[in-house]
């Protein structure tokens, strides 16, 4: 009996985390769809903005410099590191940690092992893994998820863009997941700064009346993409967060339905065997008696 007692308390427990497992997964699907929807309306604005962007400065003959588009020899390197605040969602912090250490040991592996590539880690499990391994680590943004909008990432957009600006770091990268839908997130490796212009496909000419001038237009356009791309990273790491978490308690719950029938069935088997055990000793004792 002390036997059955034990799978009975094993499938309580089990059941238990199955309810949480479930509420969570609830919770979590709540949220993705709210973020979702932010994520994929951002999307088209940022891309065209950033097409702005490149036809305007693709259409200007003369040379035009700014200090944001500068690219100069990459001494110091800032990588921001995006990850969540909260586990229980799979390999989404793991996988873009990983990411990052690739980054640092194959695409700036000089910098790396002369102390001048430092971690902006925005997220607390990404903070203490860059803690725990004793790497450098510039900073920590921990309470922008809480309340997340375009104003609180245009304050960190700003700062990192000033940083740069002054010469702190001559590069800054963004590791993180970028959402492609509730199962799938896609690690990606983006430059921040210096603003690199990709080549456009060529095709036929289009002749835009600018207004103002180009270079005035470039002087305002290019803080307000950077301040875009800033949030919409951010809006593709929560919306990430939520989708592996989601799918991670989806996984749970349905362990936890197998786990219980599976112990259902030992304890079924058990309770059998030893009904059957005591049926053996009654008829035994009985046998005996004669």
């Amino acid at each position: 009996m002390a036997g059955l007692k034990e799978i009975r308390t094993r499938i309580s427990s089990v059941k238990s985390t199955r309810q949480i497992t479930s509420a969570m997964k609830m919770v979590a699907a709540a949220k993705l769809k709210k973020n979702q929807d932010k994520i994929t309306s951002l999307r088209p604005y940022a891309n065209k903005l950033h097409d702005v962007l490149t036809a305007v400065r693709e259409s200007m003959e003369e040379d035009f410099e700014n200090v944001l588009m500068s690219s100069r020899k990459p001494q110091k390197v800032l990588i921001i590191l995006v990850t969540s605040n909260r586990g229980l969602c799979g390999g989404f912090n793991a996988n873009v940690i990983h990411k990052a250490l690739d980054v640092a040991e194959e695409i700036y592996p000089r910098q790396w092992k002369t102390g001048n590539l430092s971690f902006f880690a925005i997220g607390k499990k990404g903070a203490d893994f860059i803690r725990s391994n004793k790497f450098l680590l510039a900073g920590v943004e921990t309470e922008v998820f809480d309340h997340l909008d375009f104003h609180s990432a245009t304050q960190l957009a700003n700062q990192f863009t000033e940083e740069f600006i002054t010469g702190k770091y001559d590069r800054i990268d963004f590791i993180y997941n970028r959402f492609k839908n509730a199962v799938v997130q896609m690690i990606t490796h983006e430059h921040f700064l210096p603003v690199h212009m990709e080549e456009k496909e060529t095709g036929p000419a289009v002749d835009y009346i600018f207004e103002p001038q180009k270079d005035l237009l470039l002087e305002t356009l290019i803080p307000d993409v950077l301040k875009v791309q800033f949030y919409k990273v951010l809006l593709d790491s929560f919306a990430s967060e939520h989708g592996a978490r989601m799918t991670a308690m989806h996984q749970a719950t349905d362990n936890a339905d197998d786990l219980i029938h599976e112990l259902t069935l030992h304890y079924n088997k058990a309770r059998q065997a030893s009904i059957t055990k005591e049926i053996l000793d009654i008829v035994g004792g009985a046998e005996a008696l004669r």
